[in-house]
């Protein structure tokens, strides 16, 4: 038996005894890979160099020592003083979708940066109208109504697309907007009723203004000829390598299939795993829809029932998504315990005041029930704080019925969320999840400020609160609803809860945390929802070497310059999966 192998059946007894090992303790026998010289984060402090063998960190000390484990076959790489983090997390993103806006894989998507006026998105469109066939469709977006200046119309579309079919969405992915060839197409009128949890826009004389709000959008969606499977391939193909470059070696893909159908969806990650294209951990959650009163959806059920056939080692399908409401823009669709500032013009509804619990209680309470008791995670869109109640009454019933579990079931978003709810989570084993790409100023939060007020917007995305509460708090970029999925970007809003670089306009303020605690979001916090706490999310002996290698220390720079830091390489199981020189 050789030195190696030796050392191969060593780590594997320990992983699987769960024996702790001291920082700076090494075996004899040489490592497959070593970083040496350089700052390594660690549970109990730094360290200057980690050592892997067969994808498992073996041991992290001192330069010296680590040394001491390579031979002629061990890659060592001089890591020259930079510094090493465990890999990120991003728990909640859409990167079929991202990649469809941003890849320039589909011709057909019209990108529009969010914040453009009406002016500019008006000219975006007819530049794109003279790309496209007759036959095909504009889709793309993205568009805010503070941004424009005035609420959308189907008119200001069909200036410069009369013949064209055109569907945006808003930077939320809750709205779209239509000209009125898309309407004519889809056969929405004047006449048309609004359709249970969605809402069609219309003007003073009852027609539509090509507006629809979130179960409406697919009035017209359906009608939209979906991206080919090449397309499909090829966004997700740049949306994973872009993640890579970020350092996220793993991920929660939000909304499997909101792109193409979740059919295809799944199909496409397999196929990926098959060839080895896909490097990073990826958890898929499926939509179910529970409107209606309906007990479930049987297409997402089917999937579930199925998902042992697309699994793969680092591919699983164990997560359901519920939408619970919408988003508290100028839709006013985020289900709130209070009123709106004001009604939406146009509509005088409880909807326009307290916006749409899309499920009733008792059909999710049955919903989360029955998926905890298979062992699936719930994973819950819930913007208002009406939702996250909603959503946390859920889990409570699931605990009720089949006892506390290892299951974290996960609300997601939690712009708003009530101050008596903000402990339950914790009672309940449950996690929040946070957008904090969101925080900074942005166009989206200026649409929220004006339909909250200000008041209640000091206590936007509550991190701070969440955190003291002891709840496990995690975070999700919800990419493309933001332009990048770099969560540098993210980590500075966390700390400093303004534009990058700093601002004089702030986001919650009173809110903000430490960088510490906004690195614990994307790691041990990440890792901990998942149950891989014993894996990942922390850079010690036996856990897995998921790590990623920095151009500069985050807690050596000002604040306002953590949106500067880059990745150099990231590393999954012990494998370089990106390198910034290459």
């Amino acid at each position: 038996m050789t030195k190696r192998t030796t050392l191969r059946l060593l780590l594997i007894a320990l992983v699987c005894s769960g024996c702790a090992e001291s920082q700076d303790s090494t075996d004899s026998g040489p490592a497959d890979l070593i970083l040496t010289n350089g700052r390594i984060q660690t549970a109990d402090g730094w360290a200057e160099a980690i050592s892997v063998v067969d994808g498992r960190i073996v041991a992290v000390g001192d330069a010296a020592t680590i040394a001491e484990q390579a031979d002629g076959g061990t890659e060592v790489v001089d890591l020259d003083g930079r510094t090493v983090l465990p890999g990120f997390h991003d728990l909640h993103v859409h990167p079929t979708y991202g990649g469809i806006i941003y890849s320039g894989a589909d011709h057909t998507n019209c990108k529009i940066a969010q914040g453009s006026s009406v002016e500019v998105l008006v000219d975006a469109v007819r530049g794109c109208v003279a790309a496209v066939s007759g036959s095909e469709w504009i889709t793309g977006g993205q568009w805010d109504t503070s941004a424009l200046g005035q609420a959308p119309h189907r008119s200001m579309l069909d200036a410069v697309s009369p013949d064209t079919p055109v569907l945006l969405n808003d930077t939320s992915g809750h709205s779209v907007w239509a000209n009125s060839v898309a309407l004519r197409l889809a056969g929405v009128t004047a006449d048309t009723p609004d359709p249970e949890g969605g809402i069609i826009d219309r003007d003073s004389e009852g027609n539509p203004t090509g507006v629809l709000r979130e179960s409406a959008n697919g009035l017209v969606r359906r009608h939209v000829p979906p991206p080919s499977d090449e397309v499909i391939r090829e966004s997700l193909e740049w949306a994973l390598q872009t993640m890579l470059s970020y350092g996220i070696t793993s991920f929660t893909d939000a909304s499997t299939g909101f792109v193409g159908g979740a059919s295809r969806a799944i199909e496409t990650y397999a196929n990926l795993a098959d060839e080895g294209i896909l490097k990073q951990r990826v958890r898929l959650c499926l939509n179910w829809r529970g409107g209606d009163g309906a007990p479930g959806d049987e297409a997402a059920d089917l999937l579930v029932e199925r998902r042992e056939q697309y699994e793969r080692d680092r591919l699983t399908l164990d997560c359901v998504k519920i939408f619970l409401d919408g988003v508290p823009t100028d839709s006013h669709t985020a289900a709130m315990l209070d009123a709106y500032e004001g009604t939406v013009e146009g509509r005088d509804d409880d909807a326009s005041r307290y916006g749409l619990l899309m499920v009733e209680q008792s059909v999710t309470n049955a919903a989360v029930t029955r998926f905890d008791a298979a062992g699936l995670t719930v994973k819950f869109h819930a913007a208002g704080d009406a939702a996250v109640r909603s959503g946390l009454d859920a889990i409570e019933a699931a605990r009720d019925a089949n006892g506390m579990s290892a299951l974290r079931h996960n609300v997601g978003h939690c712009t708003f969320i009530a101050t008596d709810d903000i402990t339950r989570a914790r009672e309940l084993n449950a996690t929040f999840e946070l957008s904090p790409y969101l925080w900074s100023p942005s166009p989206i939060n200026d649409d929220i400020t004006m339909a909250i007020g200000p008041k209640r917007i000091e206590r936007v995305w509550p991190f701070r609160e969440a955190i003291d509460s002891g709840a496990l708090v995690v975070a999700g970029s919800d990419w493309a609803v933001v332009p990048s999925v770099n969560p540098w970007i993210a980590i500075e809003s966390l700390v400093t809860r303004e534009e990058s670089g700093g601002s004089d306009r702030s986001y919650g303020k009173a809110q903000a945390i430490s960088v510490a605690e906004a690195l614990d979001l994307f790691t041990v916090n990440s890792a901990k929802h998942m149950g891989r706490e014993n894996e990942l999310g922390s850079l010690e002996p036996g856990m897995i070497a998921d790590f990623i290698v920095l151009d500069q220390n985050p807690f050596d720079v000002p604040a306002t310059e953590l949106h500067r830091t880059e990745v150099v390489m990231t590393y999954i199981g012990g494998e370089k999966v990106y390198d910034d020189h290459e």
